[in-house]
Formats: C-alpha cells, sequence, structure tokens
C-alpha cells in the first residue's frame, strides 16, 4: 500500500503542472507514528512552536532570501562568475536547519548550498566573499559558487557532481560512530547526525540505493533531506522519474521517510524536528520537502522547461514560504507588521555587511593555486610522522586480545618471510597496512571481499582484528565505498580503499577526482588522507580480455592533487604503502596484478619510502657509457619484469641500460631522467599504458620541452597500441609490449639494427 502524507493538491487554478503539496500536522502526525514508531503523545510534544523559535526561523528564511537576491545581483554586476544556483522559495529548508541541526553535525550539500551554509553558521561575509572569489571567503577564493566549506561549523560542502555527497555523508556518519568506539567516555552522550542534502532529481540517482542500504545495514546516524522542487535545468522530473515520492525508498530497508509542505515552514518544522530526533536516537530517516524554485537553473543557464515560466510566475504570487508566513502569523495575531519590518531589516543589514566584506576583501595571491596542490610536499619523509597518541592504549582498550594476538603472530610470519626474502607482493601489502592500523587507531580499511582476504590477501585479518566499523566489507561498487572513504577522510580518519583489481576503480572515478580536488577547493581546510591500493596493469599474456586490462593508472593521471605511485617488488610495495596511508592527502598505488603472488623479496622493514621517487634498479657499465651504447630505460608495473628478462639479451647486443623503475608517476621524479640522461643521451620507454593519452605520453613531452639538448635521437616509445587489449594471444602480442619489443628498441636508438 502507498503511503499518502497530503490531504488534497492546490491546483493552482489548473495553470500549473505541478500543484502545491498540501498536507496538514495531522497527516504528519500519523506518518511519524505509523513509519517512525513515535506514540501519539510523543508526537504531540513537537505540535507547539515557540515565538522565539519562529523569530529565528523566519529571520532564516529572511536572510536567505535576501543574501541569494544580492548574489543575483552581484553576479549581474560581474562580481560573481561562472555557475551559480540561487535556492529562491525553498528556504524553509534553512529554517529548520538553522532551528534543529546543531554545529556539531555534518552538513553535506550539492551545487546549490548558500543558504544551508548559512543556517549552519557560517558568516554570511565569508559566503559572500568566496563567491566574489575573494581570500577572505571560506576557501580562499578556490572553491567558489558550488563549493562552500566550513570546518567550525562542520559545513562539508558543496559538491559539484550530483548525487555525489551522498556517499560522502555517509562517510561522515561513520566517523561518529568511529568517535563513539574510539573515544567512549568523550561521546557517551553524543547525539551527533550527519544531514546530506539532496534533490528528488538526484535521489533518482543510483547512490541513494546504495546509501540507503548502508545506513540501515550500519544503522547510521543519517538524515536525507530530499528538496523536491520538481525540475533539473530543462526536465520536469515527472517526465523522467516513476514515483517520485522519495520518501518511500527506504522502505525496503526499513529506513522511515515523510513528505512535507515546503512552504509552510511551521509544519516543517513539526515533522523536522520529529525527524531529527528519530536520527539523534534511532538511526536513518528521509524528509522530503515539496518546494517551488523561482529562479531558472543558474543565471548561466536559459530555460527551456516546459512549463517552468508559467510555473515560477503562479509560484511568487501563490507558494511563497516567506508570505505564506507572515499572512499566517498576522491573521493569528502572533507577529506584529513591526515585527515583521525590523527582522526584514536585520537581514537587510546581514546582507549589505556581507557585499561590503567582499568588495573589500583582497584577491588570493596566484601563488595560493600550487601551495594547495597537495597536503604534503612530495619530499616528505613519512619516516619522521609520528604516531598518534594515546594509540595503545586506544588498541588494548577496544581490540579484543586474542584477536590482536593472533593478528601480531601474522605479522611476526610476515616479518620472518620478509627477512628471508620470500614474502609476495600481496604479502608485503598486507603487512604494511596491519602495522599502520595498529601504529594509528584512526586507519580505516575498505574492499570487498575483505573478511576473506580479497584476492591477493591485501586485506587479511583486518576486519578479524579490527571490527567492522574499522575494516568493512563492502557492496560491489567501488565508487560507493571510495565516497565514504572521502567522507571518513574529511572527519580525522585515514581511510585506505583495497581495490580487488584496480580497474574496477572506473567505477570511482568521480570520487576519486573529489579526493584530488578537495583539499584545494577548501582552500586548504580538509585534509584528504585517503590511500587507494590495488592489482593492476597490463602484463604479456594475461588473457584477462579488454575490461581487466586498461591502464587505468594513466586514467587518472591528470586528476590535480593526487599522488600516483607503482610497485613492482615487494620492497617497493610495503614502503610505499606505508607512507601513503602516513600521507595527508589522497594517494593511489598501483602492484602488477600478475606478480602479486609470484615476485618475492626483502623489503626494508618499518621503513617508509618516498611517493616522489624513481628507483635506478640496473646501472649501465662505465664502459657502455663511453662507448654511447647505454640508453636510459623508463618502466613501472610489468615492464619491470619485462626489462630485467631483456637485460642480458641487450648486453649480449653489447649494450647496456640505466633501468628506471617509475615508483611515482605524479609527481614525477625528473631529476633520477635528467640524471640518467646525462650519461646514456637515449630513451626508451615501456609503457603499459596507451599510444594516446598514457603516461609515455606524458613523459615523452616533458624530456621533450626540459631536456631536449640532453638527447642524441628521438624518445623511442614502446606502449600499448590504441586498440582494446585482446583475450587471443595472437591478436595480444600485437597491442602489449614486451621484452623483445625492448630489446628492439634499445637496438634501434643505439645501432639502427631494426
Amino acid at each position: 500500500m502507498v503511503a499518502v502524507d497530503t490531504d488534497k493538491a492546490d491546483t493552482g487554478e489548473g495553470q500549473v503542472m505541478r500543484p502545491r503539496f498540501l498536507t496538514s500536522w495531522d497527516k504528519s502526525k500519523e506518518a511519524l507514528v505509523g513509519r517512525f514508531g513515535y506514540s501519539p503523545n510523543e508526537v504531540d510534544q513537537y505540535a507547539d512552536i515557540s515565538k522565539e523559535d519562529l523569530v529565528h526561523a523566519y529571520g532564516m528564511m529572511l536572510l536567505s532570501r535576501q543574501f541569494e537576491t544580492a548574489c543575483n545581483q552581484e553576479y549581474m554586476k560581474g562580481n560573481i562568475r561562472g555557475f551559480m544556483h540561487l535556492d529562491n522559495g525553498q528556504e524553509s529548508i534553512p529554517a529548520l536547519v538553522a532551528d534543529s541541526i546543531r554545529k556539531g553535525d555534518k552538513k553535506y550539500s550539492y551545487y546549490r548550498e548558500h543558504a544551508h551554509a548559512l543556517a549552519s553558521g557560517v558568516d554570511a561575509g565569508a559566503v559572500m566573499a568566496e563567491l566574489f572569489g575573494k581570500i577572505g571567503g571560506t576557501c580562499k577564493g578556490a572553491g567558489g559558487s558550488m563549493h562552500i566549506y566550513d570546518k567550525a561549523t562542520n559545513f562539508q560542502g558543496g559538491w559539484a557532481l550530483v548525487s555525489e555527497q551522498l556517499p560522502y555523508a555517509a562517510g561522515a556518519a561513520r566517523s561518529i560512530l568511529l568517535d563513539r568506539l574510539l573515544h567512549p567516555e568523550e561521546h557517551k552522550n553524543d547525539d551527533r547526525i550527519s544531514v546530506v542534502f539532496i534533490g528528488e532529481g538526484g535521489a533518482q540517482n543510483g547512490r541513494m540505493a546504495e546509501v540507503l542500504n548502508a545506513a540501515a545495514k550500519e544503522n547510521l546516524p543519517l538524515l536525507f533531506i530530499v528538496i523536491d522542487n520538481g525540475r533539473a535545468i530543462n526536465t520536469f522530473t515527472g517526465d523522467v522519474a516513476k514515483n517520485q515520492d522519495v520518501f518511500l525508498q527506504g522502505q525496503h530497508y526499513g529506513v522511515p521517510g515523510v513528505k512535507v509542505d515546503g512552504q509552510d515552514m511551521v509544519g516543517v518544522l513539526q515533522a523536522g524536528r520529529a525527524v531529527v530526533d528519530y536520527v539523534r536516537k534511532s538511526g536513518p530517516a528521509i524528509l522530503q520537502v515539496h518546494t517551488f524554485r523561482f529562479n531558472g537553473h543558474s543565471p548561466a543557464d536559459p530555460e527551456h522547461e516546459r512549463g517552468r515560466k508559467d510555473e515560477k510566475k503562479w509560484a511568487r504570487n501563490a507558494a511563497d514560504p516567506i508570505k505564506i508566513f507572515e499572512d499566517k502569523m498576522l491573521a493569528s495575531g502572533k507577529f506584529t507588521e513591526g515585527e515583521l519590518k525590523d527582522l526584514k531589516a536585520k537581514a537587510n543589514a546581514i546582507c549589505k555587511d556581507a557585499v561590503d566584506f567582499a568588495n573589500k576583501s583582497p584577491a588570493p595571491p596566484a601563488t595560493l593555486a600550487k601551495e594547495l596542490e597537495f597536503p604534503d610536499p612530495p619530499s616528505t619523509d613519512y619516516n619522521q610522522r609520528a604516531a598518534p597518541a594515546g594509540a595503545e592504549e586506544i588498541n588494548k582498550r577496544i581490540l579484543d586480545p586474542e584477536a590482536l594476538s593472533n593478528c601480531q603472530a601474522h605479522i611476526a610470519q610476515l616479518r620472518e618471510k620478509a627477512q628471508a626474502g620470500q614474502i609476495t607482493i600481496g604479502d608485503a601489502l598486507n603487512l604494511a597496512i596491519l602495522e599502520e592500523m595498529l601504529r594509528d587507531p584512526y586507519t580505516t580499511i575498505k574492499a570487498e571481499d575483505l573478511q576473506a582476504g580479497s584476492s591477493y590477501d591485501i586485506p587479511k585479518l583486518t576486519q578479524q582484528t579490527f571490527g567492522k566499523l574499522r575494516a568493512s566489507d563492502e557492496i560491489i561498487d567501488e565508487g560507493h565505498f571510495i565516497g565514504k572513504a572521502l567522507g571518513e577522510g574529511m572527519n580525522g580518519y585515514r581511510p585506505i580503499v583495497e581495490l580487488m583489481n584496480t580497474n574496477f576503480g572506473i567505477y570511482g572515478m568521480a570520487e576519486i577526482s573529489s579526493c584530488g580536488n578537495t583539499y584545494a577547493t577548501t582552500g586548504g581546510d580538509f585534509m584528504m588522507p585517503v590511500t587507494i591500493i590495488g592489482a593492476g596493469g597490463t602484463a604479456p599474456a594475461q588473457s584477462l580480455g579488454a575490461e581487466h586490462s586498461q591502464p587505468f593508472h594513466a586514467y587518472i593521471m591528470g586528476i590535480p592533487g593526487l599522488k600516483v605511485c607503482t610497485a613492482a617488488s615487494p620492497e617497493a610495495a610495503y614502503g610505499l604503502a606505508k607512507s601513503m596511508i602516513r600521507d595527508n592527502g589522497p594517494g593511489m598505488l598501483f602492484c602488477p596484478v600478475k606478480m602479486m603472488k609470484d615476485v618475492k623479496g626483502s623489503p626494508q622493514l618499518d621503513k617508509c619510502l618516498p611517493l616522489n621517487r624513481a628507483a635506478l634498479l640496473h646501472a649501465a657499465s662505465d664502459a657502455a657509457v663511453k662507448e654511447g651504447t647505454a640508453v636510459t630505460v623508463l618502466t613501472y608495473l610489468h615492464g619491470v619484469k619485462e626489462a630485467q628478462k631483456a637485460l642480458p639479451l641487450i648486453q649480449e647486443e653489447g649494450m647496456d641500460i640505466d633501468l628506471i623503475e617509475l615508483r611515482s608517476l605524479k609527481p614525477l621524479d625528473k631529476e633520477t631522467i635528467l640524471t640518467s640522461l646525462r650519461r646514456t643521451h637515449k630513451l626508451a620507454i615501456l609503457d603499459e599504458s596507451t599510444y594516446s593519452g598514457g603516461v609515455g605520453a606524458t613523459i615523452s613531452a616533458m624530456v621533450s620541452e626540459e631536456m631536449f639538448n640532453e638527447l642524441d635521437a628521438p624518445v623511442k616509445r614502446l606502449c600499448m597500441d590504441d586498440a582494446p587489449v585482446p583475450y587471443s594471444l595472437a591478436m595480444e602480442a600485437a597491442v602489449v609490449k614486451r621484452d623483445a619489443d625492448l630489446v628492439r628498441g634499445v637496438a634501434d636508438l643505439v645501432l639502427g639494427k631494426y
């Protein structure tokens, strides 16, 4: 049976496609009793709203409306640029936020978030200055209209990709549970929640179902505020959505919901308070607020929406939440004309001061852009980074002694293997992760099939040792759990994401991109210590077909703020993983899928490796350098093994190579490349990515631009063909380069033999 939270619909005299959703407090009470489990007496306590609270909520509606109007005026003057999305007509939502959402609650909004920030307590001058692109803005001018963040009020975006904020808010909700786990005394009365704002159109995205599932499974303190204005940019939601009653989506997961009339601020406060209290005490819930947006999507977007202009005209006259409240209060005698006038003057003054502050605030220095690239400089020595204070005490308190003992025994076995030179790449990663999770109790991990160790034992024993909250088994959607990691990372935790195969990260490109951008976008206020680790790449004859053989490392190299490393040995995997986990910015570590269990080595235990250095694995002999028969060879992942196979054949031909493993694809170790080229003056790149847009293309361009005078010959790129990698070995050999191709390439550079 479909629940109905309305008494009747206001047809607007039959002239609008989408009438007002009229409901009553009695209908909301029925929903709260029937779906949320409240008793009638418990619900009755939410009926009365004091005049003081009404003044506060009404004042926030006025501030939101007048602030957005001021934004529109400044946009037309050219003081605000780019995309800007105004919230006029939806003011009951910031009224609720100001009324019921607290400073300590985590708030995740989308690109139409100015009023949500103001209602959360973010300074109006700082918000306006951010829109002006000024140093006095919330993010020093780095974020702009769509990216408002404020650490002091826990306002955490401002996210531009529709629905991306959903898993981030779930991660933030998990951080609240983690706080309670790690510090139970400090948080014994903790009733903080995470709040996510989402449009009714965005709620049709699959992320909504995934996050509802996660919220229900872990009983997260997560409130979904669905802002239902019925419109996208140029699309009526009913044209694309079979069911617009988003509040019912949670039924499958046991998450209750209620729909209210957003034009009735008092009704929104009544039901909203009950829903917020439910989330604080019991778990996730949905509040759908039916509203009308008076402005177009953005001043930069033309309005071609079917019926939109008529709807706006009607809504401004008949469905303005501010006017409806004023009329109701004046008629009841609760407010006088003078009181309303004074509150309007107060809001006007705040907006005027905000514009004045933004105008006077200076522009940020141009150098700030580069300064915000990484939280930690690429040259950071992570061996010097101290463990969090109290880590040993926390471990003793929260970890099961038997599980901890089993983990320590496993670690001891892995360390013995490492010392004997018998540890694999997968086991080296597992050792690094377990050691770091013991060293730092704020470290968490997420993976598919995690409790079973995934495919290469990388997360082995993490859940058994640290529990399901710190080590979570995840649904089969990498974007979902990378997104939750982002939310944890913004809130004091250090999440690790293990991808069974790095190519599956394609599902999480949006979230990986936001991991890379967030530190800079927030003006450096929010660190992003997210580490993504997995096996990938394309080995010769691996027979995995095109989808499992993509150069995902090349795909993500262009994401700003992201460090990208590779490890073709246990030594590199162990040392780079430890550094990346300790880094305060996002990074992704790729390991060769066909070498995870076969290649063994002896990493230097307890040693972090730099995230910005290549490794010289073999130096050409001085004789070869003197004779001009030496070549610099750059490679990574499976290319390291192929180059090592090719080395004796190259030497048999009377040549030699400087074999350099590119352990850092970004930032690139230019110094090591230049040092080698000054010896050899010839460069071959054995590249595990495509001819177009690949790693080799980037390096070749850099060498040509910055090291051209060191070259005696054109750069030799030995890269994958642009064709998808076939399954058939006969075809695959024409696409994926290997040891024989390197031998020919070096000989061509030195002898012109091929």
